[in-house]
């Protein structure tokens, strides 16, 4: 009987299986910052996770589905006198976010249950896996959570759901990236330990950069105190300004200019880690660890500039979704340098011999 023994088949399908997932998610991100920006996203009022795929077709179906918008607090407040056609362009962006989150469930499920018919992946691999799959579950549930939080007495979405919500989809993201790079066979880079201690750190930095944008995002911050390097008409604001809401701790996520702040100092902490980080990687002689710190500080400079031209310019929405595709792409190099410098016992696909044309 011919048999395929090498391990590198299933190996390199899985790999692309997961990188095209990765490259969903990224993609519904970005269409959920365009839902958030066009202020879209509370015009579906119910969560029916497989009817729901389905659009109105006729025009009652859509007039059903305007009257239902009507009865919630952001269109009495925001948007009365909103016609049908308005509805239907703020309605295709919500629906379009939706709809790839369905699809994005079937891409993962259906091929991991092939690979695991096939019986060509390892305990650990399996294990991480149902893990990322249960996480993704939990995130469509995590959207109505959010979405159910503007229906009944606020005119948007709370921005501690929403920050949850987008922090969510982005520690999935990361760990995806996580995974495929563990499939893949390197030898361990010889790099001091500090290095890797300051690629975590970076990593968890930028984890806290993404969930202050998105409190930004939340609040609308960035349509606030659009000057810079002041903010408030200073570097820093007066603590008067910064901590008066009580207890202190609610300035951190309630308080516009608080949120604002915090987030652009973030920023400032971020970029001299990435420096500090990549010339040590350089001094080191890391090999692609420095090559890899040095593409991190160049994105990190990149976002940070974008950061800047949406602040002045009042958060256009070409500018705001470029400064959200980059930051995706911080946080997938942040994964890949710390991924780089850990300890390399790589996930495997499973390495035993399958019949052709039979499932394992």
């Amino acid at each position: 009987m011919t048999t395929n023994s090498a391990p590198s088949e299933p190996h390199r399908a899985v790999r692309w299986w997961l990188i095209c997932v990765a490259a969903l998610i990224a993609l519904m991100v970005l269409v959920g910052g365009a839902t958030r920006l066009t202020e879209s996203g509370l015009s579906i009022v119910e969560w029916k996770p497989v009817t729901g795929s389905v659009p109105p077709l006729s025009e009652a179906a859509w007039a059903e589905a305007f009257e239902a918008y009507k009865k919630i607090p952001q269109y009495r407040e925001l948007n009365s006198g909103m016609s049908l056609s308005e509805f239907k362009t703020i309605f295709w962006w919500e629906w379009s976010h939706r709809l790839l989150g369905r699809f994005i469930g079937v891409a993962y499920l259906l091929p991991f249950l092939f690979f695991l018919w096939r019986g060509g992946l390892s305990g650990e691999l399996k294990r991480r896996l149902w893990l990322l799959f249960a996480l993704g579950g939990l995130q469509g549930a995590v959207g109505w959570w959010m979405v159910a939080s503007g229906l009944t007495e606020r005119t948007e979405v709370s921005q501690y759901r929403l920050a949850t919500h987008l922090s969510l989809a982005l520690l999935i993201f990361a760990g995806i990236v996580w995974t495929v790079r563990r499939l893949e066979q390197r030898p361990q880079i010889a790099a001091p330990a500090r290095l890797r201690f300051t690629s975590a750190v970076l990593l968890a930095v930028t984890f806290v950069q993404i969930y202050f944008g998105a409190l930004v995002a939340g609040l609308r911050a960035g349509r606030a105190y659009n000057t810079w390097p002041e903010i408030d008409g200073a570097l820093i604001p007066s603590a008067e300004r910064l901590w008066f809401e009580t207890p202190w701790w609610r300035n951190m996520f309630d308080n516009v200019l608080t949120v604002q702040f915090e987030h652009r100092m973030t920023a400032y902490v971020l970029i001299v880690l990435a420096l500090l980080h990549a010339i040590d990687a350089v001094r080191s002689r890391a090999g692609a660890a420095a090559s890899g710190a040095l593409w991190l500080f160049a994105a990190v400079s990149m976002q940070a500039v974008l950061g800047i031209l949406t602040l002045l310019n009042q958060v256009p929405i070409d500018l705001a979704l470029t400064h959200q595709a980059v930051a995706i792409v911080v946080l997938t190099l942040a994964v890949m340098q710390v991924e780089r410098l850990a300890s390399r016992q790589s996930v495997q696909a499973q390495p035993r011999a399958v019949p052709v044309g039979q499932p394992g």
